[in-house]
């Protein structure tokens, strides 16, 4: 029996849950766990089925693709036990790189972390320490056709599945976002009220805030404006330091981002515009 995951989203309609239920068993599929939403405004159906079967994945879409084209169905299905391979990229600020590393090495992560990806020496030390290579890119200074260029070569040599902005302080061009829609994640900081430029903390500083945030989200040519996934917060207050909104905005940034990865390469995350629906 191989372990199978199918996602899908269709308009909105009586009888889907009925009819891809009884595909996967008719074909003696046993199905362990079953997620849907269905969004009244949109009138779409969004699905994800975890199913064990005989066969394998290209079997099963070969058995799945006559109803989807029925029903006109986005859909896919994924073999749960392949781990999705990603590289991580990051800059000097090595947080969130050194929690992922961490899960990923214990067993939190369902994916195979096969490289780092910087424009700067530092964090290669921490890639060693887990066995893996630090790949050089082109610095802040360079056009940005030459980071996609080396970024995406770095892609299709290594069959990188999905890439992780880990505080990766540069902005991936129009190339490099078109190649990887869908399968690349950010992590970035959110105030409310939102400060963005020179030394956010300060400012958050100097205007009290109250909470401090973290966003989650896929990368597209829109800033920090990519459909989220995932999003945390901790409350704070007069007493916090700008180094201490510093610190608790390393660990909200963290948590986000772990949760995203973990969600997307366990087939969790199915984008609806520029917003996602996340089966957790």
């Amino acid at each position: 029996m191989t372990d199978l995951v199918l996602t899908l989203s269709c308009p909105d309609r009586p009888g889907i849950v009925a009819a891809v239920a009884g595909a996967i068993a008719r074909r003696g599929g046993n199905i362990a766990d079953s997620q849907q939403f269905g969004d009244p405004d949109a009138s779409v159906f969004f699905m994800r089925i975890s199913f064990a079967a005989d066969g394998d994945a290209a079997a099963w879409r070969a058995e799945i693709a006559p109803l989807a084209a029925d029903m006109a169905m986005t859909w896919q299905v994924h073999d749960a036990t392949e781990r999705p391979r990603i590289l991580v990229l990051v800059s000097r600020e090595e947080h969130c790189l050194n929690d992922l590393l961490f899960r990923w090495r214990s067993g939190g992560i369902r994916a195979d972390i096969v490289g780092v990806g910087s424009p700067y020496a530092e964090p290669g030390q921490l890639a060693a320490a887990y066995g893996l290579p630090c790949h050089e890119l082109p610095g802040p200074s360079a056009a940005p056709e030459a980071v996609d260029s080396a970024l995406l070569a770095l892609v299709e040599r290594d069959a990188i599945d999905l890439v992780v902005l880990a505080r990766y302080m540069q902005v991936l061009g129009p190339a490099a976002c078109a190649a990887l829609a869908g399968r690349a994640i950010n992590i970035h900081h959110s105030f409310l009220p939102s400060f963005k430029g020179a030394r956010p903390y300060r400012q958050a500083h100097e205007r009290g805030v109250k909470l401090i945030g973290a966003t989650a989200h896929y990368v597209t040519a829109d800033l920090d404006e990519g459909p989220i996934i995932e999003q945390e917060v901790a409350r704070v207050d007069h007493a916090h330091s700008v180094v201490e909104l510093a610190r608790v905005g390393r660990d909200v940034e963290c948590v986000a981002l772990a949760r995203a990865v973990r969600w997307h390469v366990e087939r969790r995350v199915l984008l609806h515009g520029a917003r996602t629906v996340v089966f957790r």
